[in-house]
């Protein structure tokens, strides 16, 4: 058994290593996009496209390709090579950090398997694991293909299809990891916390989503107020639903989009507030004290987001959005796996004192 949480215990360190290396890709891809780096390199070349130019001619020849491109063309026309290989270390850095976390994720793997660590259930998840992250691949060049012809910026729903992968990563991995905790405690869960908690963390999902479209549509350079929007607190509706048919104003209007941003950050600060108050007074200590600490990162993540937003959207600022954003969602699911494991043992012990009182009277009485 001491060796088995001592596996446990390597395999839990390696994931939260994979699962930090994923926060950084996050950032990182929020610098290139805001530094409109990301349509710099126009080929996915997977395995050959892991250096960069090495020599003059290759630097001309990558500038070359990029001359190609509509952004090149429509914005970008008349750059110097100096300033191109400022772009393109950005999205090469970018690239080069979602290899790194591919390899990071699966050497180990591989050395944990080969030596028996894992067992099937677990290695299942894993492999699944691994399989996400070779589609976050293919999503992300499918996300940069978008922009290449015709568009100087890439497609705010590709945009925020990559952003979500990415997280569903991140949630997947964090959760993995986190059941490997041997238990410490005997604290007992309801169902309703635990509802609410996943619930709050769906709504996190939704809202960096919707972020992810606000950011691509540049929707926070246009509205740049607060709390007022569009000069209302509730814009109106024909501002909200002129795009035909309405379903695409929440994708390509920007005042829809960025409003219901508002809305969902609205919703998970209200939802967050009443569960801290729920844990507190009907759950654990510990509980309390993690769902009071997701309440305060969501309200300091709101601030930032406003901020952000009155200063007109500065590169450093908007980071921080983004890098606190993956902090609310890592702190959220941990949150949330703990209430499922602590409910898991409620369930377990409701079962075992119903088996009791139906065995109990049966021998008490021998002559029943």
């Amino acid at each position: 058994m001491k060796k088995i949480d001592e596996h446990h215990r390597a395999i839990r360190i390696w994931l939260y290593v994979v699962a930090a290396l994923v926060v950084l890709m996050v950032v990182v891809g929020g610098a290139t996009r805001l530094t409109d780096s990301g349509l710099s390199i126009v080929e996915w070349r997977p395995v050959t496209g892991t250096l960069p130019p090495l020599g003059e001619a290759q630097w001309l020849a990558e500038f070359d390709k990029y001359k190609t491109s509509s952004e090149y063309e429509l914005v970008n026309k008349g750059m110097s090579l100096n300033e191109f290989k400022r772009i393109y270390w950005w999205e090469w850095g970018h690239r080069f950090l979602g290899r790194a976390i591919g390899a990071a994720f699966l050497l180990p793997f591989v050395f944990f398997l080969l030596r028996g660590w894992i067992d099937p259930g677990l290695k299942r998840r894993l492999w699944f694991i691994f399989a996400l992250g070779g589609l976050q691949g293919a999503i992300g060049w499918w996300m940069v293909a978008s922009g290449l012809t015709g568009r100087v910026d890439v497609l705010p729903e590709r945009l925020a299809v990559h952003l979500s992968v990415a997280c569903a990563i991140l949630i997947a991995i964090v959760w993995t990891a986190r059941g490997l905790v041997v238990a410490r405690s005997t604290d007992m869960a309801s169902r309703r916390a635990f509802f609410t908690a996943a619930t709050i963390l769906a709504l996190i999902m939704v809202q960096i989503a919707l972020g992810g479209l606000t950011a691509g549509l540049k929707a926070g350079l246009i509205y740049d107020t607060w709390p007022l929007i569009d000069g209302a607190l509730v814009p109106a509706r024909k501002h909200l639903f002129f795009i035909e048919p309405a379903w695409r104003n929440f994708l390509d209007n920007h005042l829809t989009v960025q409003f219901s941003h508002r809305i969902a950050a609205y919703t998970l600060l209200a939802v967050a507030s009443f569960h801290a108050v729920d844990c507190t007074r009907h759950g654990s200590r510990m509980h309390g004290r993690s769902a009071i600490t997701l309440a305060f990162l969501l309200g300091i993540q709101a601030v930032i987001g406003i901020v952000t937003l009155l200063c007109h959207v500065p590169l450093l600022l908007a980071l921080l959005h983004q890098a606190v954003a993956m902090v609310v969602l890592v702190a959220a699911t941990l949150h949330a796996r703990d209430l499922r494991a602590a409910r898991e043992g409620s369930a377990a012990l409701d079962d075992w004192q119903r088996r009791s009182l139906q065995v109990g009277p049966t021998a008490s009485n021998p002559a029943l």
